[in-house]
């Protein structure tokens, strides 16, 4: 979103995490409402992937704090919450904030309607963000440090009640493409 590049200017429209997670929240929204029914099922998979790379990127470029940190995971749970309702090729239901199967009757599969699931190449693509970011928000974490007294971000998370929140970022997810949650990625 250009608003996040500009961030630091006095013209930005997105000045901090709160008014980009905004923002990020209604694009999340229209890219959700796109159906998964050819040929749109690749336009709302192709959007959902750009947003994650802008959002999981951009995120990290405000400084933490306390008070925007539950709201960040709040959305990331969000992220989370979209990726598996494209996985499983779900119509999303605003009312609800959760995804609900798709039905198609056999009149309209005769007549050529139909889902795609989402190519390997895509979900490759999809796995390695959200395990890229993961190591990201960990430093982005470390580095808002509110105190430098503070031993390290587990012991930050664990005070702000967050600790559970962050362990379980994009667990959905990446159970459905075939595990990797809950790892741990230690820098060398």
């Amino acid at each position: 979103m250009r608003g996040y590049k500009k961030r630091s200017e006095p013209t930005t429209h997105l000045p901090t995490l709160h008014d980009y997670l905004d923002a990020s929240r209604q694009i999340l929204s229209l890219i959700l409402q796109i159906p998964p029914i050819d040929p749109s099922t690749s336009l709302r998979t192709a959007y959902l992937l750009r947003l994650t790379n802008d959002a999981l990127s951009s995120i990290v470029g405000y400084p933490p704090d306390s008070d925007s940190l539950p709201e960040a995971l709040d959305w990331l749970d969000d992220l989370d919450q979209a990726w598996l309702t494209v996985l499983e090729a779900q119509v999303w239901d605003p009312s609800t904030g959760a995804g609900v199967d798709l039905y198609i009757d056999a009149a309209d599969a005769s007549g050529g309607i139909k889902t795609s699931p989402m190519s390997q190449t895509e979900r490759t693509r999809l796995r390695s963000l959200l395990v890229g970011s993961s190591t990201s928000l960990e430093e982005w974490l470390e580095n808002g440090k509110e105190s430098q007294e503070e031993q390290n971000v587990e012991n930050m998370l664990e005070r702000l009640g967050l600790q559970a929140e962050f362990d379980d970022l994009f667990s959905r997810t990446l159970d459905h493409l075939g595990g990797l949650s809950g790892i741990v990625v230690d820098p060398v």
